[in-house]
Formats: C-alpha cells, structure tokens, sequence
C-alpha cells in the first residue's frame, strides 16, 4: 500500500508540475499573438480594416487549430496584451508556480 501511495503522489505531482508549464505557455502565446495583432492590424487607422483582418484570420485559424482562436478569442487575446502591454509583467505571472505563490503569501 506505501508503493501505490508513493507512486499516486509522484503522478499527481506530475500532472501539477505539466499544467503549471502548459498554462504558462498558452498564456505567452495569448498574449503574444494579441501583441502582434494589436501591432500589425489595429495601428491601422481604419477601425474596419482591422475588423475585417481579425474575422479573416479567426476564421483561417479556426479551421486550422479550432475554437479557442476563432475571432471572439482573438480580440480578447488583443485585449490581454492592451491591458498588460509589458511582456515582463505577462512573463512575471506564468512565473508564478503554486509554489512560489504560497511562499511569497
């Protein structure tokens, strides 16, 4: 029983560790592909164009890796990166593992 119970905690502490670096790594890409769109459509000054960039490109996306980057996503991946426009920041909170959240608590 001691083995079955040492062998639980290192899986469930694996899978922790996993979610942990994936959910750090979606949150960069989010707010990188916001950055970039925010740089490259929406400095555009016609608020239309970039619309219709933003619709085309969810659309493309979608087909491609579905629905978490269909338009709607995309402009809140634009919104994340407005609201936090220093990539220190972003990088600075998916630094932040349960771990070092208890510890600096």
């Amino acid at each position: 029983m001691r083995l079955l119970k040492e062998v639980r905690t290192l899986i469930e502490q694996a899978r922790a560790t996993v979610a942990v670096a994936v959910n750090a790594g979606l949150t960069m890409l989010y707010w990188q592909i916001g950055a970039r769109i925010r740089q490259d459509v929406l400095r555009e000054s016609r608020a239309d164009y970039g619309k219709r960039i933003i619709a085309a490109l969810g659309r493309q996306l979608e087909v491609e890796f579905g629905r978490g980057f269909e338009e709607k996503n995309l402009r809140r991946m634009v919104q994340f990166a407005e609201a936090y426009p220093d990539v220190g920041i972003v990088a600075a909170m998916t630094d932040m593992t349960p771990r070092r959240r208890k510890l600096s608590e």
